[in-house]
């Protein structure tokens, strides 16, 4: 005998439709979920599939050379950047020269890095505290600053233009060091080797020493007690700083712009960049996805090193002991290493680039050869550049320029940060606010300059009710908060984390409307994160390269691009007048973040 269900499928499908209905009614945090989904997947999701779809599908202007009709699905661009007899000057050369400087910086920057951090971390040093500070201040300013450094001293006859000072002086000095791997090594090594010491610093510092001191009880040799004990349980900052640095450098642009297109030394974001330049849009699209899947996997490693981590600890609680070695006599001397560091990353590049600009001749140190005529000069004998920086108008409009497009992402950046974090942890729908999280991540994976260029291939045309953006303000305004999300997201999620429901429930319970608890209680509440998430993309954005050089243009310049092309220009003077103001800018905006904040750059270092 069969029977027959009494619920009619159709009522029950209508009944979840409305509890569903009555969840997202209830809590706003699900409505502004589903909204921040479709807004980052706009910004976000949309632009890197459209660059990987741009390899594999005919663009305009293409038809002739790959026999199909635009929008048809090709094969061409792929063979001619990866077997063609282009193949290894567009993909190949660069891709060796990209691995040969990550691998050689990650390596270098190790031990520098690690070398420091023990000195700092583990010993008394003469100075430990001041050396806490500034070795970090490399990694603050911007990595072309070095570059413009290195260029005003030992630039040669290679390019045209002024001569660097060393040359100026008589002394000539050859292509591989003015030029190429060399100088490009050096500075990265200076300028991420402060990320070493801050991550591995830290993980010498929750080590106890105990470990150590048993061991040497023991008769164990120090090679024994580093190799069994110290490198585990610091094996984990290791691997997580090296895949950092790794994954920075092959995004890197500014450098190889610098000092390595004077002398043909391609990297895969230079080769990028040129590609876009000869309009060759479906070749780019093959380097950029080159570059995002070696991005992703790189820091998809450390994601994975970091979740690893916790089965490094040091067993102990309140109890762990931290002794540092004393050096004796050698004390002083060991301060010589850091000291060097600090002349070398910080001293020597601010003294040269400001020396520059106050040059008439670069390398004559006389008194008559010394003028602010290229910072508060009128008549320059310049062709383009007839004033001084601060007296021409080009500037201030690129700084005006800076301080709108990069305010106004900041901004967003920070507000939208805290909503991300408001809708992930109290959003009903556990894949709403698992995506939501995953997604406003995904922009830290891709490096920068084929983020713009994901960017570009969307945003460049108009589809549908959006009109084509290239050119206009709006469009490096919605790339920076996009690629400045992760930062943003993450101080939102990590500061809803700490704020309960009670609060809100209360509110509500009185009769306050959503936005009157959102206004009221929970941005006063979290005013320090807010003010984190609009300040540290605001430095990341005044010093950044990759995108506006890709995405902006003469009208929307800003300090970056424009200095660019005060180099291009052979103007080094005005060039490094510009850089020294936005490593200003950006000092100050990491002194504000510290003052808000109440945390300092050294405090995973000192005690």
């Amino acid at each position: 005998m069969s029977y027959q269900s009494d619920i009619n499928p159709r009522h029950s499908t209508w009944r979840k439709v409305r509890h569903t209905l009555s969840i997202v009614s209830h809590e706003p945090a699900n409505l502004l979920g589903a909204l921040l989904l479709m807004l980052f997947s706009w910004i976000i999701l949309a632009p890197v599939m459209s660059v990987l779809l741009n390899a594999v599908l005919v663009q305009s202007g293409d038809e002739g050379r790959t026999g199909a009709t635009e929008g048809t699905f090709t094969a061409w661009y792929l063979l001619r950047t990866l077997t063609s007899r282009m193949s290894e000057l567009l993909l190949w050369t660069p891709l060796l020269n990209t691995l040969a400087v990550a691998l050689s910086t990650v390596a270098m920057a190790l031990i520098v890095g690690v070398a420091l951090a023990w000195l700092i971390n583990r010993t008394d040093i003469a100075g430990r505290k001041w050396f806490a500070t500034l070795l970090i201040v490399p990694f603050m300013l911007p990595s072309w600053t070095f570059a413009l450094a290195w260029s005003t001293i030992f630039k040669n006859h290679a390019i045209g233009g002024q001569p660097g000072w060393l040359e100026a002086m008589g002394i000539q000095t050859p292509n591989w060091m003015a030029y190429g791997y060399f100088p490009i090594v050096t500075i990265m090594v200076l300028h991420y080797a402060p990320l070493v010491i801050l991550i591995v610093g830290n993980a010498l510092k929750r080590m106890d020493s105990q470990m150590e001191e048993c061991a040497r009880v023991l008769g164990a040799s120090r090679g024994i007690i580093a190799f069994k004990i110290i490198i585990p349980l610091v094996r984990p900052a290791l691997l997580s700083s090296a895949l950092l640095i790794f994954a920075d450098c092959i995004g890197e642009f500014a450098l190889p712009y610098i000092l390595g297109l004077p002398v043909h030394f391609d990297t895969l974001s230079t080769g990028l960049y040129r590609a876009i330049s000869t309009r060759q849009s479906g070749v780019a699209a093959v380097i950029a996805t080159v570059i995002m899947l070696m991005g992703m996997l790189t820091l998809m490693l450390d994601m994975k090193m970091l979740r690893e981590a916790k089965r490094f600890v040091t067993l102990g609680g309140k109890g762990v002991m931290e002794r540092r070695r004393t050096l004796g006599r050698w004390r002083t001397a060991a301060a010589a290493l850091p000291l060097l560091f600090v002349l070398l990353g910080v001293v020597i590049p601010l003294l040269t680039l400001f020396l520059s600009t106050v040059m008439i001749l670069p390398g004559r140190f006389t008194a008559e050869n010394f003028t602010f005529d290229y910072w508060i000069g009128h008549n320059l004998d310049t062709v383009a550049l007839h004033n001084g920086i601060l007296l021409t108008p080009e500037f201030w409009h690129t700084v005006w320029n800076t301080l709108v497009i990069v305010g106004s992402a900041s901004i967003a950046c920070g507000v939208l940060g805290l909503l991300v974090g408001y809708a992930v942890m109290r959003c009903h729908f556990r894949w709403v606010a698992a995506f939501l999280r995953q997604l406003t991540f995904l922009p830290y994976l891709v490096p920068g300059i084929a983020f713009a260029t994901a960017f570009l291939s969307l945003f460049a045309v108009a589809r549908g009710p959006v009109p084509a953006l290239y050119g206009t303000p709006l469009i490096l305004i919605l790339a920076l908060i996009a690629e400045k999300m992760p930062y943003a997201s993450r101080s939102g999620i990590a500061a809803m984390t700490q704020l309960g429901k009670e609060a809100e429930e209360a509110a509500r319970i009185a009769g306050a409307g959503w936005f009157a608890r959102i206004r009221r209680i929970v941005i006063p509440i979290q005013a320090a994160p807010l003010a984190t998430g609009i300040l540290l993309p605001f430095i990341s954005g005044i010093k950044g390269v990759s995108l506006f050089v890709i995405l902006a243009t003469p009208a929307t310049d800003v300090m970056t691009t424009w200095s660019l092309r005060l180099i291009d220009y052979n103007y080094q003077q005005a060039a490094n007048a510009v850089v020294l103001m936005i490593a200003l800018i950006s000092w100050a905006g990491t002194v504000i973040i510290q003052k808000i904040t109440g945390t300092g750059l050294a405090d995973g270092l000192e005690k």
